[in-house]
């Protein structure tokens, strides 16, 4: 993570706030896989009911453009770099982890959302955190600009599979989580735990596809 991103650290008071163990992946050191660089994610989340997250976090306003024309979408873009290295790093971690992005959303102070119940306040400033898994995103994604690799998904396909942050992270509804979920006795173990675990899984990962960390 970087600190000096406001959406980043937004993001990190979240975690805090609602009590949920991270840990905050140094961007200054660059990792390899397989000898190849590849972007760093940004946090490793343990939800509330076990669920084991890998989160690059993607900060956007909402509306868009500029105060004299605004544009109310849900800006959804990523890059072809951001979707290999979360691809990657959910390889290494393997099938116990969700990949994640999330994107933060900062709400324009005089923007009404009726019906919208998953907003979340800080610093004065209003933010709603809808996630997309990795996996989900790239079955639907479409090119936005070959020149600069982005990608995005269509706004009828944003708003058919982005979920509340809330819907991995916290809810106790959540069936279909039922395989990453944490033995009863793992989900009482403190942060620092919870953090040498999941360390220990991504470097068993690596050891075993002849990977590295850097």
């Amino acid at each position: 993570m970087d600190r000096s991103n406001p959406y980043e650290s937004a993001f990190e008071a979240y975690l805090n706030e609602k009590g949920l163990c991270y840990v905050g992946v140094d961007e200054k050191k660059r990792s390899f896989l397989d000898n190849v660089p590849v972007k760093n994610l940004d946090f490793i989340v343990l939800g509330a009911q076990g669920t084991r997250l890998l989160i690059d976090v993607k900060g956007r306003r909402y509306p868009g453009g500029s105060a004299e024309r605004e544009r109310r979408v849900w800006e959804n873009w990523s890059t072809q770099e951001d979707i290999q290295g979360l691809t990657s790093w959910s390889q290494l971690f393997g099938p116990s982890y969700i990949a994640l992005f999330v994107f933060m959303y900062r709400i324009g102070a005089a923007t009404v959302l009726p019906g919208t119940t998953d907003l979340w306040t800080w610093q004065g400033t209003r933010y709603r955190l809808l996630a997309v898994s990795v996996e989900e995103y790239r079955r639907s994604m479409r090119v936005r600009s070959p020149r600069w690799g982005t990608v995005a998904l269509p706004g009828a396909a944003f708003r058919s599979l982005a979920r509340p942050f809330s819907y991995y992270s916290q809810d106790r509804s959540g069936g279909s989580f039922e395989d990453f979920r944490f033995h009863e006795q793992d989900s009482h173990r403190p942060c620092l735990e919870i953090t040498r675990l999941a360390s220990a899984a991504g470097a068993a990962r690596s050891a075993e596809n002849g990977r590295r960390w850097s």
